[in-house]
């Protein structure tokens, strides 16, 4: 497994690079132009997309439906000014937790 992640960093700079700089024709300024209800509709539907292709059991497009929604939350995220580094300093946090299973799996039965 690669322990890299600069694909990451590099593809939420180029994003951040777009919502500064408009680009005629950039999929992501249109992103931008048209919103956050647009960008959290395409995410709704990258994830829906990411499921079925699971379902189906067809990994090659779950790679594709995978990279699409990451790509998309990215958008979300450099929207809300969130960044790659809080996400992943989140992410290390939660890697060392161990024994939170019950936890995890507890339900809000009024949401």
């Amino acid at each position: 497994m690669a322990e890299n992640n600069s694909e990451l960093y590099d593809l939420y700079a180029t994003i951040l690079d777009r919502k500064a700089n408009k680009q005629e024709g950039s999929y992501t300024c249109y992103l931008f132009e048209k919103g956050l209800d647009k960008i959290l509709k395409k995410v709704g539907e990258e994830c829906s997309e990411t499921i079925i292709a699971a379902k189906n059991g067809d990994n090659k497009e779950t790679v594709l439906e995978i990279s699409d929604l990451i790509y998309h939350l990215f958008v979300m995220m450099a929207d809300q000014g969130i960044t790659v580094d809080e996400v992943m300093a989140e992410l290390s946090k939660r890697s060392q937790k161990t024994g939170n299973l019950k936890q995890f799996h507890q339900v809000d039965k009024n949401t």
